[in-house]
């Protein structure tokens, strides 16, 4: 019983990495950078991307955390965790290199990464899949977002 919940603690604490690296690349390179560069009407107030993406972490947190208790299957948790290494890069090009296109083609590859997990977890555990339909939202939206800041710019 402890180790279950162990692995819940330490999955949480790997995916929670992502945020920290994010959020560091963010408040050191965003400024004067963001403020000068032309956004859509569309793009959502500062303040609502720290709570969406706490909510998106443990979603996907738990969704892998069901996967692994049930199977163990290393394969899907390495999956899981380089696709958290192309999540954690996002803000680093897009805010510490100010590379919109490159952040846009690191999006294609967290989607691609985000549909193969969930096409493992509709095989193995239908509520993970369902977790993951809200990171999978709105990493969409964050598609169409940085498509248009590209466009914009």
């Amino acid at each position: 019983m402890k180790n279950k919940y162990l692995s819940l603690v330490i999955i949480l604490l790997v995916t929670f990495i992502a945020p920290i690296i994010g959020s560091y690349a963010t408040a050191t390179f965003k400024e004067p950078w963001y403020s000068e560069i032309i956004l859509p009407s569309f793009n959502p107030p500062s303040w609502v991307f720290a709570p969406v993406w706490t909510i998106l972490y443990l979603l996907m947190s738990f969704a892998i955390w069901k996967i692994w208790k049930n199977s163990f299957d290393t394969r899907i948790l390495k999956i899981y965790f380089i696709h958290l290494f192309f999540n954690s890069t996002w803000s680093i090009i897009f805010f510490g290199f100010h590379s919109i296109s490159l952040a846009l083609v690191n999006l294609i590859i967290i989607l691609i990464f985000i549909i193969l997990l969930m096409k493992e977890y509709y095989k193995l555990d239908k509520i993970s899949l369902y977790l993951m339909i809200p990171y999978f939202s709105w990493s969409i939206f964050a598609f169409i977002l940085n498509i248009f800041i590209l466009k914009l710019n």
